[in-house]
C-alpha cells in the first residue's frame, strides 16, 4: 500500500489514468442499467395499444350481435362470431402477457385477470346466447329488448375494468421511464462528479505548472534569465521544472555579456535599417513628383519621426539669393510650437550655403540650418528645432547631409526641366512669330500700299462713297496689323530662369517707364510654381491690363496683385484710378477678347469692371494644375 501511495505522488499520468477509469466505469455502468430497464420496457408500448383497443372492440362487438339478432341474416352472425374470436386473440395476445410483471400479486395481474374472468364468465357466454337467439325477458318478432339493454349495460361496466387496466399499464411503464430516469441521473452525477475533480486536477498539476514553464519560457526569450519555477515537485511535471531551473542558470551565464553586444548591434542595424528606409521612400517621392508642399511636408514629418528632433520646415530659394518663400512645414500655432521663420531677414537663414545653428525665439531649442544644394546652385533650406545643448549624432549628420543633396538635386532637376518646358515652348511660339511676320505681316502692309494707291487713282478729294469705303478700309488694316504686332509682341515674349516674379517686376518697369505713372506690384505666390504655359498667360494678361492703362486709362497710379489663396486658387489682379469705361468695355479695341481667351484656356474667368473710387479693375482668378495649398510667404515690389 505503501509503495502504491509513493508511486501514485510520483506519477502524474497514473492519477489521470484513475480518473479516465472511473469516468469510463461510470459511463458503462449507466449505459448497462439502461439497456436492462429499456429490455423491460420492450412491448409496453404495444401492449398499451392492445389493451387500449379492447373498448373499441367490446362496442364493436356488441353492436355485431345486436344487428345481428335484429336481421337474423346467417352473415351477419357469422361477422359477430368472427369479432369475438379477434377479441378472445387480442386477450390472450403475447405482446399483452409479456409486458404484465411476473408477480402474480402485482396489481396489473389482478387487473388482467379479472378482466379475462369478466369476459369469459359473463360477458362472452351473453353475447353467444343472443346470436343463438335465447334470451332474457320476453320477445317481440325474435327480439329481446330487457336483454338488450342488460347486454349494452354489462358492456359499459366490462370497458370500465379495461380502461383501469390499461391505466394500470402505462403506470408500470411510467414507473420504469422514472426509474431509467434516476440511474442515468446518478450516473451522470458522480460523471459530472469525476469529471470536474479530474479537470481540477488537470488544471491544478498540470495546465497550471505547464502554463508557468511557458511564462518563463517566453520571459527567458526575451532576456530574463533570472526567473525560477516553483513547480518542483516529484512527479514529471516537477523534474521537469528542476531541468528548467538548470537551464535557466546556465543560460543567464552564457548571455550576460552576450545580452549587452547583442543590444547595441541590433539598436545599430535599427537605426541603419530607418535610415536606409528614409532614404529610399524619400528619394522616391522627390524624384517621382513636382515640387509639392505635401510631399515635403510628408518628408519632414519622416525625419522628425525617425531623428527624435521637434518640427521643422524647407524654404525655397526664389529669384534673389537673399529672399526664400516657405514650401513646406509641420509647425502648428495651436499646438504652441514655436515658429522657427522668427527672423525677418532671410539672408541669416540660408546662412551663406553652409550649415548653421542659431538659438530659436523660445530660447529652449535651437534650429539647425541646413542648405538644399546641387551641384550647381543652393535652392532652398531645411530648419530643424532641436533641443537646447543636444549634439546630435554622426550618423544622425550623415543622414540629413544626404538627404539635403537629395532634396537641392530633386529641385535643381525638376527646376531644370521646368526651364527645358518652358525654353521649348518659348521656341515654339518664335516660330509662330517668325511665320506670322514673314506670311501675314507682309500681306497686312502689301495691302495697306494698295489701298494708298487707290486712293491716288481715285483722285483728291475721292468720291464720298468711295472715300467712306477707303477710310473703313484703312481703318480696319490698321486695326488688323496693330493686333498683329501685339500678337506677335506675344509670342516674342520671354520668361527668363528667375521666374514669373522676376518677369512682373520687369513687366512693371517697362509700363511704368513707357506711361511715366506709378505701378505697385504685389506677388504672393507663397511657393507655388506655375507651368510654363500658366505663366505666359498669366504675364500676357497682366501685359494687356496694363498696356490698356498706358494707352486709355489716363491713370496716375496702379496696382498690380498676383496672389494664391488656401482654396488653391490664383488671382491676378490690376486696378487704376483712371476714366473707367462707360457701358461694355470696346472688345476689339482693348484687347480684351485675347485675355478673355486666355482666361478660359486656363480654366479660369476674367471680369472688368469700373470701380466705386473711379478706374477700371481687371481680375483674373483660376486653379493652378500644380499647386497645393499655399504657405503664408509674400513678395513686394514697387515701380515708379
Amino acid at each position: 500500500m505503501k509503495i502504491f501511495h509513493t508511486l501514485f505522488e510520483r506519477s502524474l499520468l497514473l492519477r489521470l489514468g484513475i480518473a479516465m477509469a472511473a469516468i469510463a466505469l461510470l459511463t458503462v455502468l449507466g449505459m448497462a442499467s439502461s439497456i436492462i430497464v429499456a429490455e423491460t420496457m420492450q412491448g409496453g408500448g404495444a401492449a398499451i395499444d392492445l389493451a387500449g383497443s379492447l373498448r373499441m372492440q367490446s362496442h364493436r362487438i356488441v353492436n355485431l350481435v345486436l344487428l345481428a339478432q335484429e336481421r337474423q341474416n346467417p352473415d351477419d352472425k357469422r361477422v359477430a362470431q368472427a369479432a369475438l374470436q379477434h377479441f378472445n386473440l387480442t386477450l390472450r395476445d403475447g405482446r399483452l402477457l409479456s409486458a404484465l410483471p411476473t408477480d402474480p400479486g402485482s396489481a396489473s395481474q389482478i387487473h388482467y385477470r379479472a378482466l379475462v374472468n369478466d369476459w369469459q364468465q359473463h360477458l362472452q357466454p351473453a353475447m353467444l346466447a343472443a346470436l343463438e337467439g335465447t334470451g332474457r325477458g320476453g320477445t317481440t318478432a325474435g327480439r329481446t329488448y330487457a336483454g338488450d339493454a342488460a347486454l349494452l349495460g354489462e358492456i359499459d361496466g366490462f370497458v370500465e375494468r379495461v380502461d383501469q387496466f390499461v391505466k394500470q399499464l402505462s403506470q408500470n411503464m411510467d414507473a420504469k421511464v422514472t426509474l431509467q430516469r434516476t440511474i442515468l441521473g446518478v450516473s451522470l452525477f458522480f460523471t459530472i462528479v469525476v469529471i470536474f475533480v479530474s479537470m481540477y486536477m488537470l488544471h491544478t498539476e498540470v495546465l497550471v505548472p505547464l502554463l508557468d514553464l511557458l511564462n518563463y519560457a517566453e520571459r527567458i526569450g526575451h532576456g530574463q534569465f533570472d526567473i525560477r519555477t516553483q513547480h518542483t515537485g516529484p512527479d514529471e511535471l516537477g523534474r521537469l521544472g528542476r531541468a528548467f531551473n538548470g537551464m535557466a542558470a546556465e543560460l543567464s551565464k552564457l548571455y550576460r555579456n552576450l545580452e549587452i553586444r547583442v543590444a547595441e548591434k541590433t539598436a545599430e542595424l535599427s537605426r541603419s535599417n530607418q535610415s536606409l528606409e528614409l532614404l529610399y521612400h524619400s528619394i522616391a517621392r522627390l524624384y517621382n513628383g513636382p515640387v509639392a508642399r505635401d510631399t515635403y511636408a510628408i518628408l519632414l514629418k519622416d525625419i522628425e519621426s525617425v531623428l527624435d528632433i521637434g518640427h521643422g520646415s524647407a524654404c525655397l530659394v526664389e529669384g534673389e539669393r537673399d529672399r526664400a518663400s516657405l514650401l513646406a512645414s509641420t509647425f502648428v500655432a495651436e499646438a504652441g510650437d514655436v515658429d522657427l521663420c522668427h527672423v525677418s531677414n532671410c539672408a541669416e537663414c540660408l546662412g551663406g550655403a553652409v550649415m548653421h545653428q542659431r538659438l530659436a525665439g523660445d530660447s529652449q531649442h535651437t534650429i539647425l540650418a541646413l542648405p538644399l544644394m546641387d551641384a550647381e546652385r543652393q535652392h532652398g533650406v531645411l530648419q530643424l528645432e532641436i533641443q537646447k545643448g543636444r549634439t546630435l549624432e554622426a550618423w544622425q549628420m550623415q543622414l540629413l547631409e544626404a538627404l539635403c543633396r537629395h532634396i537641392g538635386t530633386a529641385i535643381g532637376t525638376a527646376r531644370k526641366s521646368e526651364q527645358s518646358r518652358r525654353v521649348s515652348l518659348l521656341e515654339e511660339r518664335a516660330v509662330i512669330a517668325r511665320e506670322l511676320h514673314d506670311s501675314l505681316a507682309q500681306s497686312l502692309s502689301f495691302m495697306k500700299i494698295q489701298v494708298s494707291r487707290l486712293q491716288s487713282v481715285l483722285g483728291t478729294p475721292p468720291p464720298a462713297e468711295a472715300g467712306k469705303i477707303l477710310s473703313e478700309l484703312r481703318q480696319g488694316l490698321n486695326s488688323a496689323y496693330r493686333e498683329l504686332r501685339e500678337l506677335l509682341t506675344t509670342f516674342r515674349l520671354k520668361i527668363e530662369g528667375t521666374g514669373l516674379s522676376s518677369a512682373l517686376q520687369d513687366t512693371v518697369t517697362e509700363f511704368s517707364g513707357r506711361g511715366g505713372i506709378q505701378i505697385q506690384l504685389d506677388v504672393h505666390l507663397a511657393g507655388c510654381r506655375l507651368s510654363a504655359n500658366e505663366e505666359i498667360h498669366v504675364l500676357q494678361i497682366i501685359r494687356e491690363a496694363l498696356s490698356n492703362v498706358v494707352h486709355h486709362a489716363r491713370a496716375r497710379q496702379v496696382k498690380a496683385l498676383v496672389s494664391f489663396d488656401s482654396d488653391g486658387i490664383l488671382s491676378a489682379t490690376v486696378e487704376d484710378d483712371g476714366i473707367g469705361f462707360n457701358g461694355s468695355p470696346d472688345m476689339h479695341h482693348y484687347g480684351m477678347a485675347i485675355m478673355q481667351e486666355r482666361a478660359r484656356s486656363l480654366g479660369g474667368k476674367l471680369e472688368t469692371e469700373n470701380r466705386a473710387t473711379g478706374g477700371t479693375r481687371v481680375s483674373l482668378s483660376f486653379k493652378p494644375a500644380t499647386c497645393n495649398e499655399p504657405a503664408p510667404v509674400q513678395l513686394h515690389g514697387f515701380a515708379t
